[in-house]
């Protein structure tokens, strides 16, 4: 950050905001030369709004391709530099060099084209976080074809939809993955997903030899990267790619209708993550980034993208996080010299309460901590600053979306940290906190909104513009509604309360689900909690709370009486809870996020909607028998 404000002849970081809004096409050609983004040809001109500020276009006239910049970095003395080192559950361990990363690309890629793929082609990627998934992405994006990340709990239904949606011509997959010692078999879901779509003439399978011989017309992964398409690159680049040329659909769950596939291209998603991965996450050559993450939501490609278009070290783990015990993030971080470490705020609550274990081996080379993925409560983002942290690193809370590419707000090194909050508007996007009717608002719950177009913004939905503008830009003219709630205070922090939907309106009073969920996670007898809004005829809506009790806590009603006292206590009378369910478990999604959605709508007997990327399915279940219990 400070290398980009002195690249601008600015003297603060206040100045470079000012001149980052009033001047975008200044700043990110300032930011392109700091992060040394590679163009086979420049662009001509930053913005074209022909189409209106819904559908920009960027950097018209230029030709990059994302591969340039990571590949820059293994040249000379950086060809010997690990780019990926890829843990299993299991402990196996491999590593591959700059140099090592490029050939393997090169060869997967020339392997993919000499079965038929070609630039535009809509491919799924269906893999566990690994070297495999590292090099099956950069080759897509090598021929120009389309990667279409899968979440890897996904059912056949959640698959088919995504694949069908975007004609997808191949899928490149795992035959299952271990979690907590348990060998997932992913090949029947794929059998009856092939056999539900026309369009995909195309399976390419990481397993052993028996497993993809298993699956008809299968092709081996090892099989399409072998030495012998080398002759198939030789002396040959990644293809040259004009910047709305799209790299990657990512879909998102809806509560309720089809998913929906943002559009990411190569003028947008990389290079906002590169910016962001160095004035926010302060990544560079040399250091080591690890966040655990699936391949199949955006976290995946961000970590991706983040580590190697930084010239950094990518950790990849196939596993889950607390196998064979708590110790296992920390034993990693010690294991590969870890100097970035990101953790979900779910994640984080179930390391606070294993501590001893989670904090096992030393954490010595950590320097910066990042979390993400959903609201985090202050308590959390201090435990893990003071344990994970050691009290001396800076914790970088990061918010943007599938859409959005990286951060609308995040933390920068410049300003003060404020546990929970948001200490800077990402540089290049223009952010507010608005009422119903787009105004700004302090010191008060509104909406966060975005003002102007901005670099990695999705490009729209895949071939269905029509929702994209009803989803961001229908609610007011002119401004993109983000959907999440949020308060900017007047000394300009920013803080989330939870995705505006979820947002509850008791006697008049809009309140974020995450207000009332901090007040019962500080209760020592809960390590979980999940709060939604219920109708009711004399309030509006009630306040209907889940909790899950502490490991040893006695469960019952004086827990749940407990709970609704301290709700009462801390957020007022009309705040009481009408009840306290007390659940084994919540419905998450595997990256540990609570569906609150999910839970209100099966609360209230209606479809639950998409289940795609629900992790415990029987958790339903428990929320569905609470509700009988209401009556």
């Amino acid at each position: 950050m400070a290398r980009l404000i002195a690249s601008l002849g600015l003297t603060s970081l206040e100045e470079l905001l000012d001149h980052a809004n009033r001047h975008p096409d200044r700043y990110w050609r300032s930011a392109i030369d700091v992060l040394g983004i590679r163009w086979r040809r420049d662009y001509a001109v930053f913005l074209d709004l022909a189409d209106g500020i819904q559908f920009p276009r960027w950097f018209v006239g230029g030709e990059l391709n994302w591969l340039d910049t990571i590949f820059a970095h293994g040249m000379a003395d950086g060809a010997g530099r690990p780019a990926v080192i890829a843990t299993d559950e299991a402990g196996g361990t491999r590593q591959v060099t700059y140099a090592e990363l490029r050939a393997q690309v090169a060869r997967f890629a020339a392997g993919l084209a000499r079965r038929g793929l070609r630039r535009g082609d809509r491919v799924g990627l269906l893999m566990e976080s690994g070297t495999e998934a590292v090099v099956s992405l950069l080759a897509l994006s090598w021929l120009g074809a389309v990667a279409v990340p899968l979440f890897s709990g996904f059912g056949v239904d959640a698959i088919v939809s995504r694949l069908s949606a975007c004609e997808a011509r191949a899928l490149i997959a795992t035959s299952g993955f271990d979690r907590r010692g348990r060998r997932i078999d992913v090949k029947p879901l794929l059998r009856e997903a092939r056999s539900q779509l026309p369009t995909l003439e195309l399976l390419i399978l990481k397993g052993s030899p028996e497993e993809v011989g298993a699956m008809p017309q299968a092709v081996a992964w090892g099989e399409v990267g072998d030495a012998a398409a080398d002759e198939g690159m030789a002396g040959k680049e990644p293809a040259g790619m004009a910047p709305d040329e799209p790299m990657m659909v990512i879909y998102t769950s809806g509560t309720t209708g089809k998913p929906k596939g943002a559009v990411h291209t190569h003028g947008g998603f990389p290079l906002k993550i590169a910016h962001d991965a160095a004035v926010h996450l302060d990544i560079g050559a040399g250091d080591v980034f690890f966040w655990p993450a699936d391949m199949g939501w955006v976290a995946g490609p961000l970590t991706i993208a983040a580590a190697l278009m930084r010239g950094a070290t990518l950790v990849c783990y196939d596993g889950a996080p607390d196998f064979p015990d708590w110790s296992r993030l920390s034993r990693l971080v010690a294991a590969h010299r870890v100097t970035h470490l990101g953790a979900s705020p779910t994640l984080i609550r179930g390391l606070a309460g294993n501590a001893a274990l989670a904090t096992a081996a030393p954490l010595d080379t950590v320097r910066l901590l990042i979390t993400a993925g959903e609201v985090i409560a202050p308590e959390h983002m201090v435990w893990y600053q003071r344990h994970m942290g050691r009290g001396t690193c800076p914790v970088i809370n990061y918010s943007g979306g599938t859409e959005v590419s990286g951060a609308l707000v995040a933390n920068v090194l410049l300003r003060p940290i404020v546990p929970a909050g948001f200490n800077c508007i990402s540089p290049g996007v223009q952010v507010d906190v608005v009422d119903d009717a787009g105004q700004p608002v302090r010191d008060r719950v509104g909406e966060l909104a975005i003002l102007q177009p901005f670099v990695g913004m999705t490009q729209s939905f895949w071939r269905d513009r029509e929702r994209y503008l009803e989803t961001y830009w229908a609610q007011v003219p002119g401004i993109w509604m983000h959907g999440d709630l949020a308060m900017r205070t007047s000394d300009d922090m920013v803080f989330l309360l939870g995705r505006s939907d979820d947002t509850l309106k008791v006697a008049g009073k809009r309140l974020g689900p995450a207000e009332v969920e901090d007040v019962l996670l500080e209760l020592p007898e809960v390590s979980e909690a999940a709060a939604i809004g219920v109708e009711d005829a004399a309030k509006g809506q009630k306040l209907v709370v889940f909790i899950v009790p502490a490991p040893g806590q006695p469960s019952g009603p004086a827990l749940a009486a407990r709970a609704a006292a301290a709700v009462e206590s801390r957020l007022g009378r009309p705040f009481r809870p009408a009840r306290v369910h007390i659940v084994g478990d919540l419905p998450k999604t595997r990256s540990q996020k609570v569906m609150r959605r999910v839970i209100r709508r099966v609360y209230a007997g209606e479809n639950p909607g998409d289940l795609g990327s629900l992790d415990n399915p029987p958790a339903i279940e428990r929320i569905r028998a609470a509700a009988q219990e209401t009556g």
